[in-house]
């Protein structure tokens, strides 16, 4: 009998149709729906068939739809047998690694065996267990391959043996899923749990040989050798190209995350933290250079990681390196790096340790060393009291620099603002250094604005002189002693204005604002101090006026203080003046108190200045001097040598005073006066003389800067009036606060008596308890009789 692959397969010429008899169906015998061919895919097929069934005349050319009844199958079932035995073979030869032999049909006999098999024998199922089988084998005889390659090379040279294996497998897979397309298609899809041949093949691939502990261990072992050797060379391995294949590979699999990217994660922190140890205690490397060290390895790792791992690691590397590097060592490294780079003054190594500090949340380490520093750093200068003169100057570079430093070493990511912490940490660390010394710093802040308001802003703009004024200002926020600046630049103040030593009056009326509003309302004052020499010019003006334009009167200068304004002390005793200068003196108390009746002027000469005209042998000079200068320079109008008891005769002034006129006069740079013998100090035995020879490069020579300049005796005066003051502060806030609460324990009494003064000063504990001692004894408060602790207010 004829075989129906043989009628089907053969062109149109054969002769398989009259070989064979075959019966048309009539459509009258089947009066039911004629069911649709397996092979028609549109609507219209079954209506086409009924078509046909009634006679219809099928169009020309057109198919010719047969059934065949009653065919043996057995013909059918020994070809089906056939393909599924040639798809065996090609499996076992498709899934055996170096094989030589070859497939036993093309590509595409394979896949047409396949859909013969699946789709007309439906034999899928049978068909998906052999792939299965031979995938079991394929897997189990590449994993017995790796085994033994590792007896033949080292760990890293395995690794290359290992990528070709899977590129192999996942080769051969792709090929299978393409010649098993109709499987997967056709019988797969139909059974929901089953896996795809692709599933199938990697996950059996996966449990066969990367599930295997041998295999993952010997993956590892490769993995850590290549990176001890690029890590410790510095330099790019010639297996980096195998690694980054390996990587692709674990990924395809799907185990990159368990066999490689933990494990390179544990090793990197073992390794650095090995690592660190050598380098601290081995090495001895200093803290500032480990910081450096620990920045150029955590770039080398992730320039590595970024070259050859997924991005997902490379910030578990990244972590790794740092944590293994900085971990236990926080305390150590902040402690000695902070002070070295902050003595260097780079704020790039500063940002350098704020960034990997911040990388190991770290960074309250690090702030507390910050402050610590800085604390130190101020405490230091404010200390030193042989550089006195220099404190200020120090302490706004120290400021400049470590605002600086904030605003570029320590910002915070997310706001791209200074660290918050970091800028507290900062205030808190100059407030407490300034706390090393009482007193002193708040004098020379003050002293210092003074400096810089006689000389003026020069060849500054007037916004960065204001800047500049403004830095000073700065440190006054950190001082605790806001009486002592007060009263020591009331009394600079002072002197500018009398003296006309001021560079800008609009500047010394700014900055009282300032200081009156931000900081001290008690800076009112000095507004009483500009009304005071407003009206002195006024009444200048109108004494004057009562003279002819060419009278001597004209010569006098005076201002009329009110004393409790100004922060001079009434002088015990003065200096006789001239008896021409005397008379001019007398005229204008005349013409004073014959305006204001039952006024008292107090004459305070130790801020006089007088201009002398002087005639030396290079010529004359017109002289500006002060008035105790000017009377004892008159003196030499007389006579050309003086003895020192003869001058202290003819003025009368205190020793000290005389002592330090005569030294201005004959010690000092411009000597209009000598003497003998000769010597920086004055002492009772010199002789004092009229220095002819005297020259100077102006024509106007200035010889009165001793007044604008605060002696030693008068900064001893004002502390101690200052301390005076301090003690009628406590009692008085002592006084005021048991009026009101009228009994109070020690403890809450002295917490309560701070918090009402320290916006002028913050007494000292001893300072308190002395001070509730006196009152006690002056009877204003008694301690209780059940608790002596206690202290109850006397009314």
């Amino acid at each position: 009998m004829t075989e129906l692959f043989t009628l089907l397969s053969l062109p149109a010429t054969s002769n398989g149709f009259s070989a064979h008899r075959y019966t048309v169906v009539d459509a009258s015998s089947h009066p039911h729906k004629t069911p649709r061919l397996d092979d028609d895919s549109d609507p219209g097929s079954a209506l086409r068939s009924r078509d046909r069934a009634r006679g219809k005349a099928a169009a020309k050319d057109g198919p010719l739809v047969i059934q065949i009844h009653d065919f043996p199958a057995r013909t059918l079932d020994t070809n089906y047998d056939r393909s599924f035995a040639r798809l065996k073979g090609c499996l076992r030869v498709l899934l055996t690694k170096d094989t030589k032999e070859l497939l036993p049909t093309t590509h595409e006999g394979v896949f047409t065996d396949c859909r013969a098999v699946v789709r007309c024998a439906d034999r899928g199922e049978a068909l998906y267990d052999a792939v299965h089988v031979e995938l079991e084998r394929c897997c189990g005889a590449l994993r017995s391959d790796l085994a033994r390659g590792r007896d033949d090379v080292d760990a890293v040279e395995w690794l290359d043996l290992c990528v070709r294996v899977c590129k192999w497998f996942e080769d051969q897979v792709t090929l299978l899923r393409a010649l098993l397309a109709y499987l997967d298609r056709s019988y797969v899809l139909k059974n929901p749990g089953l896996a795809s041949i692709h599933d199938l093949a990697f996950s059996t691939f996966k449990s066969q040989v990367l599930d295997c502990s041998h295999i993952i261990e010997q993956i590892r072992s490769g993995v850590r050798d290549w990176l001890v050797w690029e890590r410790d060379k510095s330099m790019e391995s010639p297996h980096r190209g195998c690694i980054q294949s390996l990587v692709s590979h674990l990924v395809t699999h799907g185990v990159y995350p368990v066999i490689f990217e933990r494990f390179v994660g544990e090793h990197t922190l073992a390794y650095y933290s090995a690592e660190a140890e050598t380098h601290i205690h081995e090495m001895k490397i200093t803290p500032e250079l480990f910081l450096v060290h620990v920045a150029q390895r955590v770039a080398e790792e992730e320039a590595r990681a970024v070259a050859v791992f997924l991005p997902t690691t490379v910030a578990l590397v990244r972590r790794a390196t740092r944590h293994g590097l900085l971990d236990g060592r926080l305390e150590w490294l902040a402690h000695g790096a902070m002070e070295p780079l902050m003595n260097a003054r780079g704020t790039d190594r500063l940002n350098l340790a704020y960034r990997e500090f911040a990388a190991v949340d770290a960074l309250s380490v690090l702030c507390k060393e910050f402050k610590a520093v800085v604390q130190n750093a101020v405490a230091i200068i404010i200390k030193d009291a042989e550089h006195d003169d220099e404190m200020i100057d120090r302490l706004l570079e120290f400021k400049a620099f470590t605002d600086a430093a904030l605003q570029a070493a320590f910002i915070s990511p997310e706001t791209q603002q200074p660290n918050r912490d970091f800028s507290y940490a900062l205030t808190d660390a100059f407030a407490y250094g300034f706390k090393a010394r009482r007193n002193k710093p708040a004098e020379l802040i003050a002293k210092h604005l003074d400096r810089l308001m006689r000389r003026g802003q020069r060849d500054m703009s007037d916004a960065d002189f204001d800047a500049l004024l403004d830095s000073v200002l700065g440190l006054y926020r950190y001082t605790d002693d806001k009486d002592v600046f007060r009263a020591f630049y009331h009394r600079a103040l002072a002197r500018r204005l009398l003296l006309e030593r001021s560079a800008s009056d609009d500047f010394e009326k700014t900055m009282l604002k300032k200081l009156k509003e931000n900081y001290d309302p008690e800076f009112g004052m000095g507004d009483h101090m500009f009304n005071d020499l407003a009206l002195s010019r006024d009444i200048l003006r109108e004494y004057r006026n009562r003279f002819p334009e060419d009278s001597q009167r004209h010569r006098l200068s005076v201002m009329i203080l009110q004393r409790s304004v100004w922060p001079f002390a009434a002088r015990k005793k003065g200096v006789d003046l001239l008896p021409w200068m005397q008379s001019e003196v007398d005229s204008f108390v005349a013409f004073y108190k014959s305006k204001h009746k039952g006024r008292k002027l107090d004459w305070d000469h130790s801020l006089g200045t007088a201009t002398l005209k002087a005639r030396f042998a290079a010529g004359p000079k017109e002289l500006t001097v002060s008035l105790y200068q000017a009377v004892v320079l008159l003196l030499f109008n007389d006579t050309t040598e003086l003895g020192y008891s003869q001058i202290l005769e003819a003025t009368r002034m205190e020793e000290n005073e005389l002592k330090r006129t005569l030294q201005s006069l004959a010690c000092a740079n411009k000597k209009v006066l000598k003497k003998r013998p000769a010597g920086r100090e004055v002492d009772e035995a010199d002789v004092f003389y009229f220095n002819a020879g005297f020259t100077d490069p102006r024509a106007k020579v200035h010889i009165n800067s001793i007044q604008a300049k605060e002696t030693p005796e008068e900064s001893k005066r004002t502390q101690t009036h200052i301390d005076s003051d301090r003690k009628h502060y406590v009692d008085a806030a002592i006084v005021r606060i048991m009026k009101a609460k009228k009994e109070l324990s020690y403890e809450q009494l002295k917490t309560q008596t701070i918090d009402a003064v320290k916006s002028h000063f913050v007494p000292e504990v001893v300072v308190i308890k002395q001070r509730i001692a006196g009152l006690v004894e002056q009877e204003y408060l008694r301690r209780d009789d059940d608790d002596m602790n206690k202290y109850v207010y006397v009314a």
